[in-house]
């Protein structure tokens, strides 16, 4: 019998910003937004769209104080920043807690 290793693995409660990129184990070491219930995998999938974001302004960044004539338009990047937003608050309401998933709802995001 071959047991699902994610679903055998603990859960521990999170505390994430979505607007400052971070998951605190310690929900008084800063201000946060959302909670959630994940386990070492999740929370290391979650790390990653928080570093891909945390790409994706640097990028931004650079864009905008470059050249006029960048590669990628406003229109492109926002479409870009936009869906990765989608991505991490579609992962935090499916990892959060009932409280979490009902503000995101409110959000009216997807």
């Amino acid at each position: 019998m071959v047991d699902n290793e994610t679903d055998n693995m603990e859960r521990k409660t999170y505390y994430v910003s979505v607007a400052a990129g971070q998951i605190l184990e310690d929900q008084h070491a800063a201000a946060y937004e959302l909670v959630v219930k994940m386990n070492e995998e999740e929370h290391v999938k979650l790390r990653e769209l928080f570093d891909e974001l945390s790409s994706m302004d640097e990028a931004e960044m650079y864009h905008f104080s470059s050249s006029l004539f960048g590669s990628a338009s406003d229109k492109e990047m926002n479409a870009g920043y936009d869906e990765l937003i989608q991505r991490i608050y579609k992962r935090i309401y499916e990892l959060g807690t009932d409280s979490t998933k009902q503000h995101i709802e409110s959000m009216g995001l997807f």
